[in-house]
C-alpha cells in the first residue's frame, strides 16, 4: 500500500545547486526529503532554530564534506526545499550566519507568495 506523500517542491536556486552534490550524496538526500514528505522525521534532519515552526534541516558528511539540504514540512500543501549547499565552514557544526541570512530571506518570499 502506498504512503500518503505530500508533493516535494523546489525553489529553483535551491534545485540547482543541490544536483551540484556528488549523485550519492543526492541520493541520500532524495530519500530522506521522501521519508519527511511522507509525514516522517529523517534520521539525518534536525530542526532549523530561529527560522520559525516546521524549518528543518538536513545534515549529510559524504567522504570529507559537509552538505545541506534545508526545507519547511509544510507550506501550501507542500513540502518546500528552500535552500542546498556544500557547508566550506571550519569552525564547527554550526550553519553560517550567510547560509542563514539566505535561508531566512527565501523563506519570507516563499510564504508571501504562496500564502498571501
Amino acid at each position: 500500500m502506498a504512503r500518503p506523500t505530500r508533493p516535494i517542491a523546489w525553489i529553483k536556486r535551491a534545485k540547482k545547486d543541490f544536483e551540484k552534490f556528488p549523485p550519492a550524496a543526492q541520493r541520500i538526500m532524495a530519500e530522506a526529503l521522501t521519508i519527511a514528505a511522507e509525514g516522517q522525521k529523517p534520521d539525518l534532519a534536525k530542526p532549523m532554530t530561529g527560522l520559525g515552526s516546521g524549518v528543518m534541516e538536513i545534515v549529510l558528511r559524504y567522504r570529507k564534506d559537509a552538505y545541506r539540504t534545508i526545507y519547511v514540512r509544510e507550506i501550501a500543501g507542500s513540502l518546500w526545499v528552500v535552500h542546498a549547499f556544500q557547508k566550506k565552514s571550519k569552525t564547527g557544526i554550526k550553519t553560517p550566519k550567510p547560509e542563514v541570512d539566505l535561508i531566512r530571506e527565501r523563506l519570507k518570499r516563499l510564504r508571501k507568495e504562496l500564502l498571501q
